[in-house]
């Protein structure tokens, strides 16, 4: 099985909203299929249909988030290893491509927000930094072709 890496925060998000969805929409959707119901035929009944999609999406995403927290491994962050690229770490990069440096924290996928700056270890980018020192250069090939990022620093 595929693990997944979390900080001990993001752990306890994903926790908590687990939690809400078993207390809270789960019983939300289940009284809109009793309203739904009520409605009649429910061959024809599209509030019906609409209730039973949503109950299957809530359902499976409880199922994910179970499956993320049962294969989860919380990142300590007094073991890692500022030397070298790994998940928890944030890296400075000067992208060859852009002239410009960019910071990215690897992190494991249910974490990864690209837009605040946080990667998944498993994108291409952070697969590739991966086990990377500082002062190296790393070729990553992403959708748009090969982008090559030099490694200027490395920070927990």
């Amino acid at each position: 099985m595929e693990k997944h890496y979390l900080t001990p925060e993001g752990k306890a998000q994903l926790e908590e909203k687990l939690n809400y969805y078993k207390s809270v929409k789960r019983q939300e959707v289940v009284k809109r299929i009793g309203l739904a119901r009520e409605f009649g035929d429910l061959s024809e009944n599209s509030e019906y249909d609409a209730a039973k999609d949503e109950q299957a999406q809530i359902e499976s995403e409880i199922t994910e988030m179970e499956n993320i927290l049962l294969h989860a491994e919380v990142i300590d962050v007094k073991n890692i290893n500022s030397n070298v690229v790994s998940v928890g770490t944030a890296v400075k990069l000067y992208d060859e491509d852009f002239d410009e440096e960019v910071v990215y924290r690897i992190s494991g996928s249910s974490e990864s927000d690209p837009k605040k700056g946080i990667i998944s270890n498993v994108s291409p980018v952070g697969k590739a930094l991966i086990g990377h020192k500082k002062g190296e250069t790393v070729a990553v090939k992403t959708p748009g072709g090969i982008s090559n990022f030099k490694i200027i620093d490395i920070s927990i």
